[in-house]
């Protein structure tokens, strides 16, 4: 006769992982050949890389759909800090083309295009501002923050057109 043994602990437990690790299973995706959607594989054409070697690297890419991108730096800023410069192209979906070029020195980060938008020029009663005040720093004249004239230069901003 064959007894049967009542549910400990350890039988709960022992249940409860294969129940778990069944509906893990059971639940996971079955199609891994490819992202469902309106998705393209767009191929890598070419993939060049160089460095870094020393603070120095260099690369550039190019992608089936016309993406471009390339960037080289080296350790020639203040201090050995890495001075990069590059660039990227690529083409709008209604076929206009997008360029961008940058510079990354002690300067700051520039990024220079023609889809960049650019600020108004400045109104000529502003240019004649500028000019006045260089005019006077040029004869000595200075003024504080607060409008009042001085007599020193120290930490004077340089006016340039």
């Amino acid at each position: 006769m064959q007894s049967i043994r009542p549910f400990t602990s350890d039988n709960m437990n022992t249940i409860l992982i294969l129940i778990s690790l069944a509906s893990a299973v059971l639940s996971a995706p079955q199609n891994y050949d490819r992202p469902s959607g309106p998705f393209e594989i767009v191929p890598i054409i070419s993939d060049n890389r160089n460095g870094p070697l020393d603070g120095v690297y260099a690369f550039d890419f190019e992608t089936g759909d016309g993406i471009k991108r390339n960037e080289q730096g080296s350790p020639s800023g203040p201090q050995g800090a890495v001075v990069s410069q590059g660039g990227w192209t690529f083409t709008f979906p209604d076929g206009s083309p997008a360029q961008f070029s940058f510079v990354a020195d002690d300067a700051g980060y520039r990024v220079e295009s023609p889809l960049l938008p650019v600020g108004p020029p400045l109104p000529p009663h502003a240019l004649e501002q500028i000019e006045k005040a260089r005019q006077e720093e040029a004869s000595g004249i200075f003024f504080d923050e607060q409008g009042f004239q001085t007599s020193g230069s120290s930490n004077r901003p340089q006016y340039s057109k």
